[in-house]
């Protein structure tokens, strides 16, 4: 046995949730919320610093990958799954919503209805969803975006798309994802899905795989939040899938259970394994 087995594997990981999907109706729909994001390799979601250090002793560990919520199709779709490696667990993206998107990791966006609230994300994982202002009451100008992990979606009242008379139609953006280089590349994942829009051009998709306006979906792997549907459309986008990736030192042996898919690299002094899929509730690494 190894003395890093004995005194405990360092570990870095980054374990991001599946985003959530759009709200599906022939007025634009919000976006869906990415999923919640969690590093103590780098900055994790909702502008928070990088979580804690963690030592693990050579043991059985769980490690499950979320999936994408479902874009609505005249109506809601589902929120993201939630993501877990060890005791880290990462909240699944909130839906976007009619009236008010659905918190989550990070909120969903809402449409242009009598509440006109982005959901709210979690501490340390993700932003709000856009919001629409009470003092709109006009029907149909456009879907607010999903929350990112990086920041809060635009809302719908921005200079962009409504500036104190007119409206301009358009569907407001999804929140910015958040970047990292624990796999030794710089890659942004985590964010919220663009709103739909009146004129058929929805907003943006937030950086990190957003779906855009539309019945676009998240990207997968990234957490991404789905897109809302656009006006006289009633399909919205899928959430993105999540991931979960940690590393080892090269000493050390990671072996996983039959339903999980994964790739693993050498960086450095350590192993990085990126995990993309898992096919039940209950799969594991052990660690040795």
């Amino acid at each position: 046995m190894s003395t890093f087995s004995n005194l405990g594997f360092p570990i870095s990981y980054l374990v991001v949730a599946g985003g959530g999907g759009g709200f599906g109706s022939s007025p634009p729909g919000g976006g869906g919320g990415a999923g919640g994001y969690r590093s103590n390799a780098g900055t994790s979601g909702g502008g928070a610093a990088s979580e804690a250090g963690l030592s693990l002793l050579a043991g059985v560990y769980s490690v499950i990958v979320g999936a994408g919520g479902s874009g609505g199709t005249v109506g809601a779709g589902t929120s993201g799954a939630n993501s877990f490696f060890y005791s880290v667990i990462s909240t699944g993206g909130g839906q976007g919503g009619g009236a008010a998107g659905v918190s989550g990791g990070s909120g969903g966006g809402c449409s242009d209805r009598p509440v006109k609230a982005g959901g709210s994300g979690s501490s340390g994982e993700g932003f709000k969803g856009g919001d629409i202002p009470a003092t709109v009451t006009d029907n149909y100008r456009g879907g607010s975006g999903g929350g990112g992990a990086g920041s809060a979606a635009e809302n719908i009242s921005d200079a962009k798309h409504y500036n104190g008379t007119v409206f301009t139609g358009l569907g407001g953006d999804g929140g910015d994802g958040v970047a990292s280089s624990i796999t030794g590349s710089s890659i942004i994942r985590g964010g919220g899905g663009g709103g739909g829009g009146q004129n058929r051009a929805g907003g943006a998709g937030g950086s990190g795989g957003g779906g855009g306006g539309g019945a676009n979906n998240g990207s997968a792997n990234t957490g991404g939040g789905g897109g809302g549907s656009v006006y006289n459309s009633s399909s919205s986008g899928n959430g993105g899938s999540g991931v979960v990736i940690f590393t080892l030192p090269v000493q050390a042996t990671a072996t996983f259970s039959g339903g999980v898919t994964q790739t693993s690299a050498t960086v450095g002094v350590n192993k990085v394994y990126t995990v993309t899929a898992t096919s039940t509730d209950s799969e594991t690494v052990t660690i040795s």
